[in-house]
């Protein structure tokens, strides 16, 4: 009783799903070194810092002040925001408030109004109302589905096999 649309829509999710099972199973591999360039490059990827020179960079790997990367978000410096990747050991892992206050506290000391706290795990509901009731600092938080899902729509880590050009 489908469509051929239909059909090739429902083919495109189970395809996409795959590919960002995949994907997480291949970023679960990484060092953290690699998964804070990973997360970097992806927000270059997403149009971040368009433009700038040296708009992103991953931050030295010891005492770094809880701030994995920074992206520079226009020429002159004025606004930039701060990074934290944190890669679980298994997706199905939950990263609590503690750990986003923490984050905000490093915020706090680099005056900073703007962070990303990004991981491979899921947030627990206590982490997520936390970063959606701040008060003059914006949190965003991005868990592994909708990393992977990024990754996929900017075309990192993932490589165009077929396109198909659908006409009416």
């Amino acid at each position: 009783d489908e469509s051929p649309m239909e059909v090739l829509d429902a083919t495109f999710q189970q395809i996409t799903a795959t590919l960002a099972s995949q994907l997480m199973d291949e970023v679960m591999k990484l060092s953290s070194a690699e998964f804070e360039k990973l997360v970097v490059s992806l927000l270059l990827h997403m149009g971040y810092g368009n433009g700038i020179t040296e708009a992103g960079m991953v931050t030295q790997k010891s005492n770094d002040g809880g701030i994995d990367g920074i992206i520079k978000e226009d020429q002159l410096g004025f606004s930039s925001i701060y990074i934290q990747a944190k890669q679980q050991w298994a997706a199905d892992q939950t990263v609590g408030k503690p750990k986003i206050q923490k984050f905000v506290g490093a915020l706090q000391g680099q005056q900073a109004q703007k962070g990303l706290f990004i991981t491979t795990a899921k947030f627990s509901v206590g982490a997520l109302q936390y970063a959606d009731n701040l008060l003059g600092t914006k949190v965003v938080l991005v868990a592994g589905l909708t990393l992977t899902r990024l990754m996929i729509k900017h075309n990192v880590g993932v490589s165009i096999e077929h396109v198909y050009e659908v006409k009416k």
